[in-house]
């Protein structure tokens, strides 16, 4: 098969479903750059950026016969090194940066001195967050601690903003429900803060 065949995403796909390497190394050639740049923008910083998308051509190499011709591998490959970023980014959080903002949103707020007083607030709203429902939970975590918006969370998760949105309401419906009213008046000041990871 000619280089110039690959043009065609229905034919790379194909091709690379029946493991053809020519067709794999086609894929890299024209798309290993491209998506490192976009990875960088991401990570901010090359050698992660590399790593994203060395891993993602590893999955598509070993997801191939999943591949479906209907689908533009292009948008398929900035998608992975968008989920990739994702995973990387929730590893890479600092958990003394985590703990540094909590008590910062916080300290203003709960008219305590004791850490362990302080300590138990932030325990009690972790602990219901963790028995919020399954996708409700993702969600919220996403968008309150994570810090990504309702657009990035709607993109991670293949649903609509208008899904993303619901659930988070429902999230705080649930732990406005759940919490005590002296932890339930500072839920909101807790996780207006962008940066505020699950512990």
């Amino acid at each position: 098969m000619k280089i110039d065949d690959y043009n065609d995403n229905y034919t790379l796909v194909e091709s690379l479903k029946t493991g053809d390497e020519h067709a794999y190394a086609y894929l890299i050639d024209n798309y290993h750059h491209k998506l490192c740049v976009y990875a960088n923008s991401l990570v901010k910083n090359v050698y992660s950026a590399e790593d994203i998308v060395q891993n993602v051509f590893i999955k598509v190499w070993e997801q191939r016969t999943r591949l479906k011709t209907d689908h533009a591998i292009k948008s398929f490959l900035y998608k992975l090194v968008y989920n990739e970023f994702i995973d990387l980014y929730r590893k890479n959080q600092s958990l003394f940066l985590l703990e540094k903002s909590y008590y910062d949103a916080l300290n203003g707020v709960v008219q305590e001195d004791d850490s362990e007083s302080f300590q138990r607030v932030l325990n009690a709203v972790n602990n219901e967050i963790q028995n919020l429902p399954p996708k409700c939970k993702e969600v919220f975590i996403l968008s309150k601690k994570e810090g990504l918006t309702n657009i990035e969370i709607a993109e991670h998760l293949d649903v609509s903003i208008k899904t993303v949105e619901a659930q988070i309401t429902k999230a705080f419906s649930i732990l406005r429900t759940s919490l005590n009213k002296k932890i339930n008046s500072i839920l909101f000041l807790l996780f207006s803060m962008k940066n505020l990871k699950n512990q």
